[in-house]
C-alpha cells in the first residue's frame, strides 16, 4: 500500500511538471521585435464588421482592398499614466499600444510588458447606415486638441476626438484614469441635418496569432475569451476562428484576449442588446468583438453611447466589478471554485502579513491543518500494515506464488487485525484536488509575479537561483522515506525510492519558488504530524485492534 501512495504521489508532481511546461509557454511569451508602430489606417476594410443594416454592407470586392498607409508621426497620440503608456491612432481612435508601467517582462529590467502592440490591437468605432466606420472610404479621421497627455497626480485624461461630415459631428471621447486599467470610451453623435440617422457601435480586438495553440493537459490559456447570460466563460481559439465564425447574441457579454496574468476584454452596456462574433482577418490574425444595438438619432437630436476597455493585469476583484464573470479570466481551471477560495483565504492572509512568501506558508499550514484527519488516518493506516509485514511475509512463505490461495488469505487477515489496506491511498486522492488547485492558484495569481520573498528569493514566480529550496524539499522527502519506510522487498522498487528524492530535487530546480516553498512547507509539516502521531500511537495503542468486548459485562458460569 505504500507504494501505491508513493506512485499516486508521483503520478502528482508529473502532473504539476507538464502543467509547468505549459506555463512556461505563456510566462515566457516572444516579445514583439522593436519596430514602427502601425496604424490602423493599415488594416483591410473588411476587418471592421458590416452593419446589421443591409443598407450599410460595403461590397465584399472595396472591403477586402488593403490599402497600405504608414502611421505619421503627427497622427499618433501619446499617453502617460502612473500605470500605463498607451499609444492612440487618429485615425479610427484605436488604440495601438498599451505598455503596463508597473510590469517589466523580467524583474529589474526596463522593458515593460506590451499588452497592446502592432499584433494586438483594440479598436472601436461606429458603423451603420450613417456610422464613420462603416462607409467606403475607410476609417474616420479624428482631431485631436494635442498629441501628448500626461497625468497630474491622480487627474483623469480625457481626450475628446472629433470628427464631423456636415449632417452628422461625432465626438469619440476617452477617459483614462489615473491609477487604473480601464479606459471608458464614448461616442456623443449629434444629428446636424434633417434626416433620422443610424449608427451601430462596435469594438473588436485584433491579434496576430502565429502558431496554433498547444496543450498537453490544461494550460494557461492565451488566445479569445468571451461571455454571455447563457454562457459565463467560453474559450474560442484560432481553429475554431478558422473553422467558422461566432456569432452570440446576448443582453451585456465581454470579449476578451488573453494571454498569463494579463488580459485586454471590450466591456459594452450591460444593458443592451450585443452581438459576439469572431473573424479571421486576411493577414492572419485572429478577431473577436461584438456589435450592439443600432441607434436612430432623430434630427436635431443628441446621443451617447459609451464602452469600457480593460488592458492590464488579471486582478479579479476590479474585473468583477466591471462585468458579471470578467475575472473568470484567471483560468483556475476545472477545480476553480476550490483556487478561488484558497485565493482569497491567501490575500487575507497576505492582508495580515504583506509578504506573499510568508502567506503561502500560512495557508499550507492552515490546509495541512483542515486536511489533518485524513492525515491522522491514513499514518495509523500505514503504521498498521507496517506491523501486519511479518504475517504478511509468512503467508507468502505459505503460499507462494499461489495467488488464488494468498489473495483471500490476505484479506482474512486484514478482517481478523482490522485493517483497511486502502486507508492510506484514500486520503491521498481526497486530497489531490486541493494540491492542484492550491497549484493552479500559486501559477495564475498575478499578485504572485515578481514578489519577494526573503533574502536571495526576489521573485516567486521564478525558480530558486541557488537552489536551496528544491535541496531542502528532497532533504525533507528523505526524511518522509526513513519516517514512513517502504514495506516492498522488490530490490528494483527499494532503489526507484530510494532515489526519489535526488530525482524531486533535480526536478523542482526548474519549478517557480513560490511552488517549491509550499511543497517545501507542506513535507516539513507532514514529517512533524508524522512524528506526533506515531507518538500517540505508541502512547495509546492506535494502532491495535479495538477490543469488542471492552465495556460489556462478562458472565461468569459457575461450575
Amino acid at each position: 500500500m505504500e507504494s501505491q501512495r508513493s506512485f499516486l504521489f508521483i503520478a502528482l508532481v508529473l502532473v504539476s511538471f507538464f502543467l509547468f511546461q505549459e506555463w512556461q509557454k505563456d510566462y515566457h511569451p516572444q516579445q514583439d521585435v522593436p519596430q514602427q508602430v502601425a496604424s490602423s489606417g493599415d488594416i483591410p476594410s473588411s476587418e471592421v464588421p458590416a452593419s446589421d443594416s443591409n443598407n450599410a454592407d460595403v461590397p465584399a470586392s472595396a472591403r477586402d482592398t488593403i490599402r497600405p498607409q504608414l502611421a505619421q508621426a503627427d497622427r499618433l497620440i501619446k499617453v502617460h499614466t502612473n500605470v500605463l503608456d498607451l499609444v492612440i491612432d487618429t485615425k479610427g481612435g484605436d488604440i495601438l499600444g498599451a505598455d503596463l508601467k508597473n510590469y517589466p517582462i523580467e524583474q529589474g529590467e526596463p522593458a515593460l510588458i506590451a499588452l497592446l502592440s502592432k499584433n494586438h490591437q483594440a479598436q472601436s468605432g461606429l458603423i451603420g447606415k450613417d456610422g464613420p466606420d462603416g462607409n467606403r472610404k475607410g476609417r474616420p479621421n479624428y482631431l485631436a486638441p494635442k498629441l501628448e497627455y500626461t497625468n497630474n497626480g491622480d487627474a483623469d485624461i480625457v481626450i475628446p476626438l472629433t470628427w464631423s461630415n456636415g449632417g452628422l459631428t461625432v465626438t469619440k471621447t476617452l477617459t483614462i484614469k489615473a491609477n487604473e486599467y480601464d479606459i471608458d470610451v464614448s461616442y456623443t453623435i449629434k444629428n446636424n441635418s434633417s434626416e433620422i440617422k443610424t449608427v451601430q457601435p462596435y469594438a473588436q480586438l485584433k491579434k496576430l496569432i502565429l502558431a496554433p495553440e498547444t496543450s498537453m493537459m490544461m494550460n494557461a490559456y492565451n488566445a479569445a475569451t468571451y461571455s454571455t447570460k447563457e454562457e459565463r466563460y467560453e474559450k474560442y481559439d484560432m481553429d475554431e476562428m478558422e473553422d467558422r465564425n461566432l456569432s452570440k447574441n446576448t443582453v451585456g457579454g465581454w470579449v476578451a484576449m488573453q494571454q498569463h496574468y494579463f488580459v485586454a476584454a471590450w466591456v459594452p452596456n450591460q444593458q443592451q442588446q450585443n452581438n459576439i462574433f469572431t473573424k479571421v482577418a486576411s493577414n492572419g490574425s485572429g478577431i473577436i468583438g461584438y456589435k450592439g444595438p443600432l441607434f436612430e438619432i432623430q434630427p436635431g437630436q443628441t446621443e451617447t453611447i459609451s464602452t469600457t476597455l480593460y488592458a492590464g493585469p488579471k486582478n479579479q476583484e476590479k474585473m468583477a466589478e466591471l462585468a458579471e464573470y470578467l475575472d473568470l479570466t484567471v483560468d483556475y481551471g476545472p477545480l476553480w471554485f476550490i483556487s478561488k477560495l484558497l485565493f482569497w483565504l491567501l490575500n487575507i492572509l497576505h492582508g495580515l502579513i504583506p509578504n506573499w512568501g510568508v502567506a503561502i506558508i500560512l495557508i499550507t499550514v492552515v490546509v495541512k491543518f483542515i486536511l489533518y484527519p485524513l492525515t491522522k488516518k491514513q499514518t495509523i493506516s500505514m503504521a498498521k500494515m507496517r506491523k501486519l509485514q511479518p504475517k504478511l511475509a509468512q503467508l507468502k512463505e505459505r503460499f507462494g506464488d499461489d495467488k488464488q490461495k494468498m489473495g483471500p488469505a490476505m484479506m482474512e487477515l486484514y478482517k481478523k487485525e482490522q485493517v483497511n489496506p486502502m486507508g492510506g491511498c484514500l486520503p491521498l486522492l481526497l486530497q489531490m484536488p486541493i494540491f492542484l488547485s492550491l497549484y493552479w492558484m500559486l501559477m495564475e495569481s498575478v499578485e504572485l509575479r515578481h514578489a519577494p520573498f526573503i533574502f536571495w528569493i526576489t521573485d516567486l514566480s521564478t525558480k530558486d537561483p541557488f537552489f536551496v529550496l528544491p535541496v531542502l524539499y528532497g532533504a525533507s522527502m528523505f526524511l518522509m522515506q526513513k519516517l514512513q519506510p517502504t514495506p516492498t522487498t522488490d530490490p528494483m522498487q527499494q532503489k526507484v525510492m530510494m532515489w526519489m528524492p535526488v530525482v524531486f530535487s533535480l526536478l523542482f530546480v526548474i519549478f517557480p519558488a513560490g511552488l517549491v516553498l509550499y511543497w517545501c512547507v507542506n513535507n516539513i509539516i507532514s514529517i512533524l504530524q508524522t512524528l506526533y502521531i506515531y507518538r500517540q500511537i505508541d502512547k495509546k495503542g492506535l494502532d491495535k485492534p479495538k477490543d469488542k468486548t471492552k465495556g460489556k459485562t462478562k458472565v461468569v458460569k459457575s461450575k
